[in-house]
Formats: C-alpha cells, sequence, structure tokens
C-alpha cells in the first residue's frame, strides 16, 4: 500500500508541476492575446476577455507595421542561415565526433570559447569588415555574420548526438567498403534525424528573433527580420498597447507553428542521452 500510495502521490506531483509550468507559458500569451482584442489607446483589461473583440487591430497592426516587407526579409534571411547553418554544423560534428581529425581537440576547445562570446561583443569589428567588403546594408551582412556566431553551438550540438551513435554500426559500414561520406549520409544523418530537427528549430528561432544584427547593419527597415521591425514600430506605437500586441503575435505566431511541428523530434533529441 505504501508503494502505490508513494507512487501515486509522486504522480499527483509531476501533473502539478506540469500544470504550472504550462499556465506559466501560456498565460502570457493569453494576455497579450486580449489586450490585442480591446479598444486601440484604451488601457487593456488583463485576462478579461473584452466584451466587444477588436480582430481589425491585427490587420491594422499588420499594415501599420508593413509586415508584409518584413515578413518577405525575415523569411529570406532564415533561409539564407538555417539550411547552411544546419549542414555546416551537421558536417563539422560528424568529423570532430567520428572522424580522426587532426587537431580535433583544439578545435573542440575553440568552439567551446566561442559559445562565451555574445553577438554585442562582434558588433563593432563585423561593422568595419563587412563595410570594407561592400556588403554592408544587404541581407548578406545578415546572414553570412550570424550563420558563423550560429556554428560553435551548432558544431557542439550535433557532435553530442554523433558521439551516441553506437560504434557498431560505423564499423559494419566500413567492413562493407562503404566510404566516410556515405557512412555519414546513409548510416550517421538517419540516426541524427531528432538532433537535426531540434536544432533547425533553435536555429530559426535564432535568425527569426534577431534584433541587433539587421538594426546595425542594415540601413533599410524592409530589409530587416520581423524583430527589428517591432523595435521601430514600438518607437511610433508605443502608447498604444492594443496594437503593439496585436503585432508582437503576428510576430510570435511563425515560431510557434515551426516548433509545434517539429516538437516530437526536439523533445526526442533532449531524451536522447537520457535513454541511452
Amino acid at each position: 500500500m505504501n508503494t502505490v500510495s508513494s507512487t501515486r502521490h509522486g504522480l499527483v506531483s509531476r501533473v502539478v508541476i506540469l500544470v504550472a509550468l504550462m499556465a506559466f507559458a501560456v498565460l502570457p500569451l493569453l494576455s497579450m492575446l486580449t489586450a490585442a482584442l480591446a479598444p486601440q489607446n484604451s488601457t487593456p483589461p488583463g485576462l478579461a476577455w473584452p466584451e466587444d473583440p477588436q480582430w481589425q487591430n491585427f490587420a491594422d497592426a499588420w499594415t501599420a507595421a508593413n509586415f508584409l516587407a518584413l515578413f518577405e526579409s525575415s523569411v529570406l534571411i532564415v533561409l539564407g542561415v538555417v539550411p547552411a547553418a544546419v549542414a555546416m554544423a551537421a558536417a563539422a560534428g560528424y568529423g570532430l565526433a567520428q572522424l580522426d581529425v587532426p587537431g580535433g581537440r583544439f578545435v573542440n576547445a575553440l568552439l567551446l570559447v566561442g559559445l562565451t562570446l555574445p553577438f554585442e561583443a562582434l558588433i563593432t569589428p563585423l561593422y568595419y569588415n563587412l563595410r570594407d567588403m561592400g556588403l554592408l546594408g544587404t541581407r548578406w551582412a545578415v546572414i553570412l555574420p550570424l550563420i558563423g556566431l550560429l556554428m560553435p553551438f551548432g558544431v557542439f550540438w550535433m557532435r553530442a548526438s554523433f558521439l551516441r551513435v553506437e560504434t557498431a554500426l560505423t564499423e559494419a559500414a566500413e567492413l562493407d567498403g562503404a566510404t566516410p561520406w556515405q557512412i555519414f549520409r546513409q548510416v550517421q544523418l538517419p540516426l541524427a534525424v531528432p538532433a537535426l530537427s531540434a536544432l533547425t528549430i533553435l536555429f530559426f528561432l535564432a535568425t527569426w528573433n534577431q534584433y541587433l544584427l539587421p538594426l546595425v547593419l542594415i540601413d533599410d527597415p524592409t530589409m530587416r527580420t520581423v524583430a527589428g521591425g517591432l523595435g521601430a514600430f514600438q518607437g511610433e506605437h508605443g502608447t498604444n498597447i492594443a496594437l503593439l500586441c496585436a503585432g508582437s503575435l503576428l510576430i510570435i505566431a511563425p515560431s510557434l507553428l515551426v516548433f509545434l511541428f517539429f516538437q516530437r523530434h526536439f523533445v526526442k533529441a533532449l531524451l536522447q542521452g537520457a535513454v541511452k
């Protein structure tokens, strides 16, 4: 009986913790939604549902902030950063984990140092380097540096994933005459799909929500990311809480959709080491 009671008590405790965490994540979004549906230039009602929801606020925010151009620019930047960064991180992580790379430990140590460098500390040298290269003011001024800045974490993440792969699989492929490239493409990559999916989510969020680099390196507001556009929108409509919340929800929506689409792989990647 004591064992059954303790098991039920542990189950109830876990459910309570999960509900509390869910409320901690969902309640701010609900508060933003109710504020976004309030009349413009009014005091938001908190979590209370407004009597006359103003769904037009989303259309007004979309038009006022020129979100169509910002979304197009963000998509172009994401497409330039995420596929290239994920591919390079996977290849580098496989090399450091499974191949006898000369100086591999030194490279890994450099990557760990790179994880400690904040983006803000690199803005000034990046600005002058990109100016000398003639890329300042273009989307390449964000895409290329962002790929490099994401590499330390990406390589570290994929290296940890490839280290968990059983060596017997690689040895069996080598006995069958497979080349390192064939082993990487046909054996290792299929096993790393959860880690790749999780890394894609993280890179997407880091790129989509990038604020500082586009703001400093691109002069044209329509060529920045939606996060940068929200900053300019806040300066113009900072007192209009309803319109500001509507614009914020428009920016958050793609991130939520991407996470919901990849969440199964994301959770699987986080639990892979514990399961093993």
